[in-house]
């Protein structure tokens, strides 16, 4: 009843709610509902909603009136229904037993309009679907909910991904490591007397023909021959700017007619041979006027298997090339050069109509071609040929005592701007191509012209075009 007060059952006895026959209409509200004197008492602090409030008293009347059930009030049987009897109207009478909202106080959710006590309470959510409830196994422990197999997927194609590029960086920066390791050191630093610095490094560039560390059979197939000693094939002198500009390389023919200190007038590769790189930078100094900051030396064997780590190095002939002394046979055309022929390409010299001079135009070329494969991505990308080609090379250079790594990486990059056709490639001037000497068929540079060209490398002004081919 709203006054908190027992319904009024005039029939029964007082103890009638207490029969077993009453039981079932409160059994299920106090198994569902435990708390629910708790719940009243402090729901009872607040302002009870309207439904609930103590009823209106008749004029004479104040708050201890009748009794419940008395004169000028309306009959409401065990479930709190208005009965009709009384004096007020007989509104919201029903033919069977209802549960009124007024029973519990406060229990009307005001946003739904549900009581919080009906079956179906809370109302159903609208929306976004709920989650589904968590797995539990038959031992009951709680599970986690399961994985998106796409998440996990691209997790582990990401881990991938990650070691393979931290490999190929260990390779990357570990392979230049090992092979310097494995490069030889000479003493190549001339005594005496040198050229002051100029604006820029060179570096002296050799092809020697050693022997060294061939079989018998590599001799046979390279068209080497027996001879001991060391010679020349290639000189060459790599001009790298101080202020970024673009590198030069200079070839210097073999059979070059140039004073060597303490042994008169020769040909420059004589040098080599007599006292080895010492005095073949100390020829090249005292004939250029250009201090020599670098030494870089490239044997045949080495040469070799670097072509043969790069998978051969393609190279278009105008003409075919057949040289019994340096064992090629090549066809003319774009074709790969491996090893072997490689190496008798760019030491052939009786079948060209330019001799010496037409050796060392090829050599450049050869040289570019090389350098450009080596650093192209189709070798720095793959593991196997990168590893492979940088320690062939590790294993085929020799260096001066005092080149560093960081020096060999300038020639690296000066080098391969050379090949990118970046950088310029030119001959010594050349005034007589087959002079009569006492050693021989011998090399006359232009001196004036040459002088030209060493001048603008020492003080780093442009070459003139004059000095550079066409071609």
């Amino acid at each position: 009843m709203p006054n908190g007060s027992p319904p009024y059952r005039p029939d029964q006895p007082d103890d009638a709610g207490n029969d077993a026959s009453y039981g079932w209409l409160y059994e299920g509200s106090r198994r569902s509902r435990p708390s629910r004197d708790r719940s009243r008492a402090r729901r009872a602090e607040a302002e009870p909603p309207e439904s609930t409030r103590v009823m209106p008293t008749r004029p004479g009347q104040g708050p201890a009136g009748p009794p419940p059930g008395g004169a000028g009030y309306p009959q409401s049987d065990e479930y709190g229904n208005n009965q009709g009897s009384g004096s007020w109207p007989d509104e919201g009478a029903a033919d069977y037993p209802t549960r009124p909202q007024s029973v519990y106080p406060g229990s009307r959710d005001p946003r739904s309009g549900h009581d919080r006590y009906d079956d179906d309470y809370p109302p159903p959510r609208t929306g976004r679907p709920s989650e589904p409830p968590p797995r539990v196994p038959p031992g009951g422990r709680l599970l986690p909910p399961p994985r998106s197999p796409r998440r996990r997927s691209r997790i582990r194609w990401g881990r991938i991904v990650l070691l393979l590029v931290l490999a190929w960086l260990v390779v990357l920066v570990g392979v230049p490591v090992l092979a310097w390791s494995r490069v030889d050191k000479v003493a190549y630093e001339p005594t005496g007397t040198r050229p002051q610095n100029g604006a820029g490094s060179n570096f002296l560039l050799v092809g020697s023909d050693s022997r060294e560390g061939l079989t018998p059979e590599q001799r046979n197939d390279f068209g080497t021959g027996s001879a001991s000693g060391q010679r020349t094939d290639t000189i060459m002198i790599l001009h790298v700017p101080s202020l970024g500009g673009s590198p030069t390389l200079v070839s210097i023919p073999r059979d070059s007619y140039v004073p060597i200190p303490g042994h008169g007038r020769n040909k420059i590769n004589a040098a080599f041979s007599i006292g080895g790189p010492q005095l073949l930078a100390a020829t090249v100094e005292n004939t250029t006027g250009l201090l020599m900051d670098g030494y870089v030396e490239i044997g045949f064997g080495g040469f070799v298997n670097v072509v043969d780590g790069l998978g051969g190095v393609n190279m278009c002939l105008p003409k075919a090339i057949e040289d019994e002394k340096a064992h090629i046979d090549l066809a003319a055309g774009c074709q790969d050069l491996n090893g072997p022929n490689a190496l008798g390409y760019v030491r052939a010299r009786y079948f060209d109509p330019k001799g010496d001079l037409g050796r060392v135009e090829r050599q450049r070329q050869f040289l570019s071609a090389v350098m450009k494969k080596s650093i192209s991505p189709a070798t720095i990308i793959n593991p196997v040929r990168y590893t492979r080609v940088g320690l062939a090379t590790g294993d085929a250079i020799t260096v001066g005592e005092g080149t560093t790594i960081v020096d060999m990486a300038r020639f690296g990059l000066a080098m391969r701007s050379v090949s990118s056709g970046s950088g310029s490639t030119l001959t010594v001037p050349i005034s007589d191509p087959g002079v009569s000497t006492p050693v021989g068929s011998a090399v006359r540079w232009d001196s004036p012209k040459a002088l030209q060209l060493f001048h603008a490398l020492r003080d780093g002004d442009p070459i003139p075009p004059s000095l550079i081919p066409a071609d």
